[in-house]
C-alpha cells in the first residue's frame, strides 16, 4: 500500500523545456553590452514559446485521465521566465499547481559581459580541453553546473516524497521544467548516470525542443516512452544509451540493469568472457596503464595510452 501511495505521488511526467529564440541567439553580440540573465526572447522565440506549450499539453492529454496538473520550475533568466508565460496560455488557472523559481537550474554561467573577439578564441579552447571539464574564465564548467543540478535534484525528490507539489491528490501531475540547453542535457546526464564522454556525444536542444521522462510500466522514468529510437539517436545518444531507455520503459523500479556496462564493467579490462568494457561496443572509461591497445567502435577509433581512452569521433 505504501509502495501504491509512494508511486501516486510521483509525477507521471518529468518535461525539460529549452527556453525560446533570445536575442543573443540572433545576435551573439548583445552579450557584450547586455548580462546574460536580461536577455530577452524574440518575438518569433515568444510563438516558439506559446506553440510549445499547445504541444506540452497536447502530450499531457494523450492519456485517458482527467484530473491532470502541471507544476512549473523555471530559471530566473528573463528569457525563460518569458518562455513559462508563453507555454501558460496553453493551461487553465485550475490546471496548474503553482510554480517555482529556481536558480540552480540557470545557464551555464560564461562569465559577466562576454566579448565576442575573446569569446570565440575562448570557445575554441573549450573544444580542445573539453566541454564538460573546462572552466570559462570568471564563469562556470559544465562539471560545476553539474554540481548544482545534483543539488537541485535532491530538493526535488524531498519535495516529491513529502508530497509538496500534488496537494490535489492529482493522479497525473506533470512537472515542467523550463531551463536551458546545457542545464538540460547535464540534467539528463545525472539522472541517468550517463558518463562524462557520454555527455559529450550529445547534441543541443533547439529552442523551445522538449524531452519528456516519463513514468514506464514498471515505475521507472524512461525517455523511450514518450521519444521515438530516431529522436533519442538525433539527439546524440548511443545505441547502448537508448537500449537503456529502452530497458527502463518496462523495469521495475528499482531493478539494476545487469546489461548496462557502465554499471562497472566498463573500467575494467580484465575480464575474459566479454570484451573491453562489457556485453557492448562503443567503450569508454579508465584501463590498466600496462594495457597498450587499439580498436575501431560503431563511435570511431579509440586508443589507450597512459591509463586513458581517447576517443576520435568520426565526422559528422
Amino acid at each position: 500500500m505504501m509502495a501504491e501511495e509512494s508511486r501516486a505521488r510521483r509525477p507521471t511526467r518529468i518535461i525539460l523545456v529549452r527556453h525560446g529564440q533570445s536575442e543573443g541567439n540572433v545576435d551573439e553580440s548583445k552579450y557584450s553590452s547586455v548580462a546574460d540573465y536580461k536577455i530577452h526572447l524574440t518575438e518569433g522565440g515568444f510563438q516558439q514559446a506559446i506553440a510549445c506549450g499547445q504541444e506540452v499539453r497536447r502530450i499531457i492529454e494523450r492519456d485517458v485521465r482527467d484530473d491532470w496538473k502541471v507544476y512549473f520550475y523555471v530559471s530566473p533568466y528573463k528569457r525563460t521566465r518569458c518562455t513559462l508565460r508563453g507555454i501558460g496560455r496553453a493551461f487553465e488557472k485550475e490546471r496548474i499547481l503553482g510554480v517555482r523559481e529556481e536558480p540552480r537550474i540557470r545557464e551555464q554561467d560564461f562569465g559577466n559581459f562576454q566579448c565576442m573577439e575573446v569569446m570565440k578564441v575562448v570557445k575554441e579552447t573549450r573544444d580542445r580541453f573539453g566541454r564538460f571539464f573546462y572552466r570559462f574564465p570568471e564563469g562556470e564548467s559544465a562539471a560545476d553546473v553539474f554540481d548544482r543540478v545534483t543539488s537541485f535534484l535532491e530538493s526535488l525528490w524531498r519535495d516529491i516524497d513529502m508530497n509538496r507539489l500534488n496537494r490535489s491528490k492529482s493522479s497525473d501531475l506533470n512537472l515542467i521544467i523550463v531551463s536551458h540547453g546545457l542545464t538540460m542535457r547535464v540534467f539528463l546526464m545525472r539522472w541517468f548516470k550517463w558518463t562524462t564522454e557520454q555527455f559529450e556525444l550529445l547534441n543541443n536542444p533547439q529552442n523551445c525542443e522538449i524531452r519528456v521522462m516519463q513514468l514506464g510500466s514498471g515505475g521507472e522514468y524512461s525517455l523511450a516512452v514518450h521519444h521515438s529510437r530516431q529522436e533519442l539517436e538525433n539527439w546524440g545518444l548511443t545505441p547502448e544509451m537508448i537500449a537503456d531507455q529502452e530497458w527502463r520503459a518496462t523495469a521495475m523500479r528499482g531493478k539494476w540493469n545487469d546489461d548496462w556496462p557502465w554499471s562497472g564493467r566498463a573500467f575494467f579490462d580484465h575480464f575474459e568472457d566479454e570484451p573491453l568494457g562489457g556485453a557492448h561496443s562503443g567503450v569508454f572509461g579508465v584501463v590498466d596503464s600496462d594495457y597498450k591497445g587499439e580498436q575501431s567502435e560503431w563511435t570511431g577509433d579509440t586508443t589507450c595510452e597512459n591509463g586513458d581512452i581517447h576517443l576520435r569521433m568520426p565526422p559528422i
